[in-house]
């Protein structure tokens, strides 16, 4: 039924609402530890991001370099990803944000959780923390900024005796607030029914029903859920979800831009406005210039996830890559590799053979994977890690030695002999290279 990824069916959203990503890569991913960005590397970083086609990134703009990558960034002109704001709940943070010509929106920091009133900022009460709150999102709101009121710790906090109460007030000053589901330490889960103050889905539902038009996921990748909560806010309901590329950020980092991307463009109905092609570039900056290591097993960007090595795989790949990739190499900008190594056959050797020929005699050649010198290239490769005498995949480099070795020099050689054998040797002995190969003379020299 299935036999090409044309063929498999996407999935719609539930609620069918029109969803949108936001990116935190320069604002919490850069508080991740170890790492400084440059403003030359932001504003890449903000190119790459408008390739992709997100639609918002959020900034601090508390320092000069802060505020010099945030003019850079609005004096390219692009109309995405749009430049935003982050403040704390503090009318002078907030002017910060307004002195920015060309920013108008900004995030506002609304610690929830009780740990976070009473030890973090050492209030009261939360009677106090909501005063706290609603004079700083009445300040950014009447000085005609656009809000976020981020939900520091939701999964930690009294849902139903603080937090809803309060965003009910938030919607009541400024309709259009976008309200962040922020699970602050990965708390969260993306299971439905799993009730407050854990589930995702609950909180994102709960916030509709309290008349909320635009709601954002804001998670952490702590218990390794982050990304998988990202979806499920889109699922119940949420129009945004606010990610970092490679999910960088404090601790275990945040939900992560490129899964969440891949998923809804290649899984879900109505993706086509993101450019996933650059993704496999955007990583390989990442690490030279950011220092940010990528797993070569990592999805979507991983130098190894179009890798295959083993039988089985490799054989499958040969044939139709989609028997054993996921999603074709060029959608995230990846390429396919076929390597030998530890678990490789002879089928693979043949592909790889067949392609070193290509490069060293400019020939198209068809071998079959029973053909003897195949067979020697395999045997002299497995005993290699039968000896426990290599613990690496064999390049491209070293099999094309084989290639000579098998191909031109041993040809060669047997062509000297049949020179000086007896005819009836000699013919038997053209025979039985005949029968090996089904390259040509011509081929073979």
């Amino acid at each position: 039924m299935f036999t090409c990824y044309e063929d498999l069916p996407k999935m719609g959203l539930p609620l069918g609402q029109e969803v949108f990503v936001s990116d935190s890569t320069l604002r919490d991913g850069a508080q991740m530890p170890g790492v400084v960005i440059k403003v030359k590397d932001r504003l890449k970083i903000y190119e790459y991001l408008h390739r992709i086609g997100i639609e918002k990134l959020e900034l601090f703009l508390f320092t000069e370099s802060d505020k010099e990558a945030a003019r850079a960034m609005m004096n390219c002109g692009y109309e995405e990803p749009e430049v935003t704001g982050w403040a704390r709940a503090s009318p002078k943070d907030i002017d910060l944000v307004l002195k920015m010509d060309g920013i108008g929106e900004t995030g506002i920091l609304m610690s929830i959780s009780d740990v976070h009133i009473r030890t973090k900022m050492g209030l009261k009460s939360r009677k106090e923390a909501e005063e706290k709150f609603l004079v700083a999102l009445d300040y950014a709101h009447d000085h005609g900024l656009r809000t976020r009121a981020h939900l520091e710790d939701m999964t930690r906090a009294d849902l139903e005796g603080f937090v809803y109460p309060l965003v009910a007030k938030i919607l009541e000053r400024d309709p259009e607030c976008t309200l962040r589901v922020c699970d602050t330490l990965g708390f969260g889960v993306p299971f439905q029914g799993a009730g407050d103050p854990y589930g995702i889905p609950e909180m994102v539902t709960r916030l509709l029903a309290l008349g909320a038009k635009n709601i954002e996921t804001h998670i952490h990748d702590d218990f390794g859920l982050g990304t998988a909560n990202s979806l499920a806010g889109y699922w119940h309901g949420a129009n945004w979800s606010n990610m970092t590329f490679l999910g960088i950020g404090e601790r275990a980092g945040n939900s992560e831009l490129e899964k969440a991307l891949l998923f809804l463009v290649q899984r879900v109905e109505g993706f086509q406005k993101y450019d996933l092609t650059c993704l496999a570039e955007f990583a390989l900056f990442m690490e030279t210039h950011i220092g940010i290591r990528v797993p070569r097993n990592k999805a979507v960007v991983g130098r190894n996830i179009f890798a295959h090595e083993s039988g089985i795989h490799t054989a499958g790949v040969i044939k139709n890559p989609f028997i054993y990739e996921p999603y074709p190499p060029e959608l995230v900008g990846g390429k396919r590799k076929i390597m030998i190594g530890n678990t490789s056959g002879t089928e693979v050797i043949r592909f790889k053979v067949e392609e070193a020929l290509r490069e060293l005699m400019h020939i198209e050649a068809s071998l079959s994977k029973d053909d003897w010198r195949i067979r020697a290239i395999h045997a002299e490769i497995r005993c290699l890690y039968d000896q426990e005498q290599r613990n690496s995949c064999i390049s491209d480099e070293e099999l094309r030695a084989y290639v000579e070795k098998y191909f031109l020099f041993k040809s060669i050689f047997e062509k000297e002999a049949h020179r000086t054998e007896e005819p009836g040797e000699n013919a038997r002995s053209r025979d039985a290279i005949s029968d090996n190969s089904e390259m040509s003379e011509k081929e073979r020299l």
